[in-house]
């Protein structure tokens, strides 16, 4: 059993914290900090603060932004809305520098198995948003069984506003995540799109 004095010890508790990151990886995080020089371990303590100050969600898509309402919302095509799990499936679509419409962040996927329904999810928002001006909306979740389960359930609710419905076409891999995804494959994908 390995023994930490406490500052040291609480340092690799909280880095443990974070996802895929285990006790020896936190471990070696730790103990880096520790040989940084002072004014480095102030700016990452800095960053860290400046995150949860600064950044808040987008009041239209639910993007991350340091405004109320980002940049892609403010300046982009509305009549194409591509909808996404999470904020960095946004990041993964962005880095082709192809898609010009806006997005909208659902912040989750229906999830029986883990008690997460339609209402835990943001689809009353993206319903709200089809006021006329929305042509298109491109279901861009995970090729899971619950990413399919929620664009077709999303699908289903958009059906009646005659707005056309696409899925991004299958060149990602069943089972994958968008952010791992390599931005030939997602582009393909994004191109080959096929309406629901």
């Amino acid at each position: 059993m390995e023994v930490f004095i406490e500052p040291i010890g609480r340092l690799i508790n909280e880095f443990s914290k974070l996802p895929g990151v285990g006790k020896k990886t936190a471990q070696r995080y730790a103990y880096r900090v520790v040989q940084m020089p002072e004014d480095e371990v102030s700016a990452f303590a800095e960053a860290l603060m400046g995150v949860k100050h600064k950044v808040k969600y987008c009041q239209v898509c639910g993007n991350y932004s340091t405004t109320d309402v980002c940049e892609v919302c403010r300046t982009r095509d509305k009549s194409v809305v591509c909808v996404v799990k999470e904020p960095k499936d946004v990041v993964a679509f962005e880095r082709l520098h192809e898609y010009k419409g806006v997005y909208h962040v659902l912040h989750g996927v229906i999830s029986p198995m883990d008690g997460i329904g339609p209402n835990d999810i943001r689809i009353k928002e993206l319903i709200a948003r089809l006021d006329g001006t929305v042509k298109e909306v491109i279901m861009a979740t995970n090729p899971d069984v619950e990413g399919e389960a929620t664009a077709m359930y999303i699908a289903k609710l958009i059906k009646p506003f005659e707005v056309m419905v696409t899925r991004l076409a299958h060149g990602i891999p069943i089972g994958s995540e968008l952010e791992y995804a390599d931005q030939v494959t997602l582009s393909r994908a994004l191109s080959e799109r096929k309406e629901l």
